[in-house]
């Protein structure tokens, strides 16, 4: 396939950024749209010229860096995937491909395609864990029943991977499917129940001190999250910070 390609390309967190056109030849349809990328960066480099920055890592749909704008839509056309796994067979012959990094206040720019997703992690911080007693007195997990449906529902709840999509999709970009899944994964399980009040807090107060915006309750956030997470999470979350905020 030949493709043009129009890449933002920004030097620097505080340098003014452009979109920069690159024409591209010999693109299979069998490559992952990152591996298409790393073909243009071998190009630019045997020209001189910089290669395009982009993160990536796991390139299996695990680690969530590979997060890209791909023609309007984060990860691109296909449905319940990372950008790694998106294949240039979505694309035809003589396309042209806008590949622009995530845009949120709260997700600055580092360079080119990265951008500064650290707010998830302080958001993370602020509450996402579950304390352990680890003096000497420790109890079994699995001598604590959980119910089935809240151990399928904690467990669909934390397999986000924190990539951003639901950000990148909102147009507030809110963070809400975000925080309610980190929220509801330890919400629906008796070893969360400790926590949960200062937990629901904690986390909704750093979700808002990030910058991210309300939520839009469009959906759009749950239909480009590559791993479907429900917007059900919301709701809990709701119905979460609701009950904590009449306990304080």
């Amino acid at each position: 396939m030949k493709l043009t390609l129009k890449i933002w390309r920004q030097e620097n967190a505080k340098a003014t950024g452009k979109m920069v056109s690159y024409p591209i030849d010999g693109i299979e349809g069998d490559m992952s749209f990152l591996e298409m990328l790393d073909v243009l960066n071998e190009e630019l480099v045997a020209k001189g010229e910089d290669p395009v920055e982009f993160d990536h890592d796991c390139r299996e749909g695990i680690c969530g860096t590979c997060s890209l704008q791909i023609n309007g839509e984060p990860h691109g056309p296909d449905r319940l995937i990372t950008t790694c796994q998106l294949h240039m067979r979505k694309f035809n012959d003589g396309d042209t491909i806008v590949i622009e990094p995530f845009r949120a206040n709260a997700f600055p720019v580092v360079k080119d395609l990265i951008v500064d997703r650290s707010a998830f992690d302080r958001i993370q911080q602020a509450g996402g864990y579950v304390s352990v007693n680890t003096s000497g007195n420790t109890i079994d997990a699995n001598s604590i029943p959980v119910n089935k449906h809240d151990a399928d529902d904690s467990f669909a709840a934390a397999t986000c991977i924190g990539c951003g999509a639901c950000v990148a999709a909102c147009k507030n970009a809110s963070a809400m499917l975000f925080t309610s899944a980190k929220v509801s994964q330890y919400a629906l399980l008796p070893q969360g129940q400790v926590e949960a009040t200062d937990r629901v807090m904690n986390m909704v107060r750093q979700m808002d001190l990030e910058g991210f915006g309300n939520c839009t309750n469009t959906g759009a956030c749950e239909i480009e999250c590559p791993k479907g997470i429900s917007l059900e999470n919301i709701a809990r979350m709701n119905r979460e910070y609701l009950s904590a905020s009449t306990k304080g």
